[in-house]
C-alpha cells in the first residue's frame, strides 16, 4: 500500500491528479486525459505510432523543470544524461512509462501501438537517455543498439523538429511537437534509421521552414535480458 501511495505522489508531482474516481476528473483538465490522447500509425513504417499530443505544456514544463533541478547538463559541453536500471531511473521515469502503458491499453487501434509482449513486460522500460540539442543540432542516421530490447519510446520537448525514418529506399518524415511521443516496435525499430538534421534551411514540414529552438529528447528503453 504505501508502494502505491508513493507511485501516485510521484504521478502528481509531474502529471497532476491522476485519480480514477467515478468523479470523471484524472487529472488531464486540459484535454489530455489518456483516453483521448490520438495515436497515429505512420502507415509507412509498420511498427511506429505517433501521440502528438502526449503531454500538456504544463506537464513538459514540470519534468524541464525536474531536470533543471537535478543539474543534468551544468554547461553547453555536457548534452547527455544516461540512467541504467529501474532503481536510478528519475522520479517522473517510470510513472511516465506507467502513463504510456495505459494510453496504450484504452486504445482501440488493432493492432495496438505496442503488441502485447511488449505491453506486457515488467518494467515497461529500463534505461533512459535525455539529449539536449542546441539549434541546428541532430542526430545521424541509426538504429539503436541491439543491447536494447523491442519497444522504445522518445518524448520530444521544446522544439519542433522533423524526424526522418530511412531504409534502403524510402525517406518517411514526421513531425515531433512539442509533448509528443512516438513508439518503435518490430520493423521500425530494427529496420528503419531514424535520423534529425537540423541544418540551417533544412527542417521545413509542409512547405515552412520550423523555427529551431533548444530541444530536449526522453527516450526510455529496456535492456535486453541477454545484456550483462
Amino acid at each position: 500500500m504505501r508502494e502505491e501511495e508513493e507511485e501516485k505522489a510521484v504521478l502528481e508531482e509531474i502529471f497532476g491528479s491522476s485519480s480514477e474516481e467515478s468523479d470523471g476528473s484524472d487529472g488531464y483538465s486540459d484535454g489530455e486525459r489518456e483516453g483521448e490522447r490520438e495515436w497515429e500509425s505512420i502507415s509507412e513504417v509498420k511498427g511506429l505510432w505517433l501521440c502528438p499530443n502526449f503531454l500538456s505544456p504544463n506537464h513538459q514544463s514540470r519534468i524541464l523543470a525536474s531536470i533543471q533541478s537535478q543539474n543534468w547538463f551544468p554547461s553547453p559541453s555536457i548534452n547527455q544524461a544516461m540512467r541504467f536500471g529501474l532503481q536510478h531511473l528519475p522520479s517522473w521515469a517510470p510513472p511516465l512509462a506507467h502513463s504510456i502503458r495505459r494510453s496504450i491499453r484504452l486504445q482501440a487501434h488493432n493492432p495496438p501501438p505496442f503488441p502485447p509482449h511488449i505491453l506486457h513486460r515488467e518494467p515497461l522500460f529500463d534505461q533512459m537517455i535525455a539529449n539536449v540539442y542546441q539549434p541546428g543540432e541532430g542526430i545521424c542516421a541509426h538504429v539503436d543498439l541491439l543491447r536494447f530490447d523491442d519497444g522504445i519510446a522518445i518524448l520530444s520537448l521544446e522544439s519542433d523538429c522533423v524526424m526522418h525514418f530511412t531504409n534502403a529506399s524510402l525517406s518517411v518524415p514526421v513531425l515531433l511537437t512539442p509533448g509528443s511521443l512516438i513508439l518503435m516496435s518490430g520493423e521500425a525499430r530494427y529496420h528503419w534509421k531514424h535520423e534529425i538534421n537540423r541544418s540551417p534551411e533544412f527542417q521545413i514540414w509542409q512547405g515552412r521552414q520550423l523555427t529551431q529552438s533548444k530541444r530536449t529528447s526522453i527516450t526510455l528503453r529496456k535492456l535486453s535480458p541477454s545484456t550483462p
